[in-house]
C-alpha cells in the first residue's frame, strides 16, 4: 500500500505555524506580576488544602504539620496584604477559579492557626494566652520577613507589620522585660515611624533589617526551649 503526501499542503500548514504569534496573558510588566500572583494565590491555597488532608490522613507529623502550616499561613498572609486590591474576596476568588478547598478556607481565612496548635488549646485552657501569644508572634515575624523578602518596604507597609511583632512578643510572658530583640525592633519602628507613608527604606536598610529580624527570631526560640 502506497502512501501520498500533499507537499504543497503539508508546507503551507507548517509556515502557518510557524508565523502564529505567541499568545501571553499580559500587556506589560505590571500585568506579568499581577498574573504570578494570581497563580500564588492559587497555589498557596491548593498547598494549604493537600497540607490538611495529608495531616487528618497521619500521612505527616504533628510537627512537620505545625512547621509547614505556620509558614503557609504568613506567606498567605503578606500575599493578600499585598493584592487585596486585586483580590478583596479571596473565597469568591476561589469560587471563580473552581478551587473546592474547605480545609483551606477555614485554615488561612478563620483560625489563621495549625489545627494542632488549636487542639493544645482546647485540651490546656489555661495556656490558652501563652501558647498564642507564641503562635502569633513566631507568625507575625514569618510575615513580616516574607514581606521584605517580596519587597514590601514602604513605611505604611513595613510598620503595621513590625508593630504586629512588637505587639505580640509584649504577650509572651516568659520574655524578659529587657529582652534585647525587642528593644532592637522598638528602635527600627521609631526610626521609620517619622518617614513619610510612602518612604521606601534602601535595599542595604532592608537586608540588615531582615538579618536582625532572624536573629531575633533565632533568640526568641532560644528562650522558648530554654523554660
Amino acid at each position: 500500500m502506497s502512501i501520498y503526501c500533499n507537499n504543497a499542503s503539508l508546507n503551507q500548514n507548517m509556515s502557518s505555524e510557524k508565523n502564529m504569534s505567541a499568545i501571553t496573558l499580559w500587556k506589560n510588566k505590571k500585568e506579568h506580576e499581577e498574573y504570578d500572583k494570581y497563580a500564588d494565590l492559587y497555589s498557596i491555597i491548593k498547598t494549604t488544602e493537600k497540607l490538611e488532608l495529608a495531616y487528618v490522613r497521619d500521612a505527616i507529623s504533628s510537627e512537620q504539620y505545625e512547621e509547614s502550616c505556620l509558614k503557609i499561613i504568613s506567606q498567605f498572609k503578606s500575599l493578600w496584604a499585598s493584592m487585596k486590591s486585586m483580590v478583596p474576596d479571596v473565597q469568591q476568588f476561589m469560587s471563580e477559579n473552581g478551587l473546592q478547598c474547605p480545609l483551606a478556607t477555614t485554615r488561612l481565612l478563620y483560625s489563621g492557626l495549625p489545627a494542632t496548635m488549636e487542639h493544645r488549646t482546647k485540651q490546656n485552657r489555661n495556656s490558652t494566652q501563652d501558647g498564642l501569644a507564641v503562635a502569633n508572634t513566631v507568625q507575625s515575624f514569618i510575615t513580616f520577613m516574607d514581606s521584605l523578602r517580596l519587597n514590601l518596604v514602604a513605611v505604611d507597609q513595613i510598620c503595621p507589620l513590625l508593630m504586629d511583632c512588637l505587639t505580640n512578643m509584649d504577650k509572651v510572658k516568659v520574655l524578659p522585660g529587657d529582652f534585647p530583640p525587642r528593644e532592637n525592633l522598638k528602635g527600627w519602628y521609631k526610626r521609620l515611624f517619622l518617614k513619610p507613608a510612602t518612604f521606601e527604606i534602601p535595599e542595604e536598610d532592608v537586608r540588615q533589617l531582615l538579618y536582625e529580624m532572624e536573629g531575633a527570631l533565632s533568640a526568641f526560640k532560644a528562650v522558648l526551649e530554654s523554660q
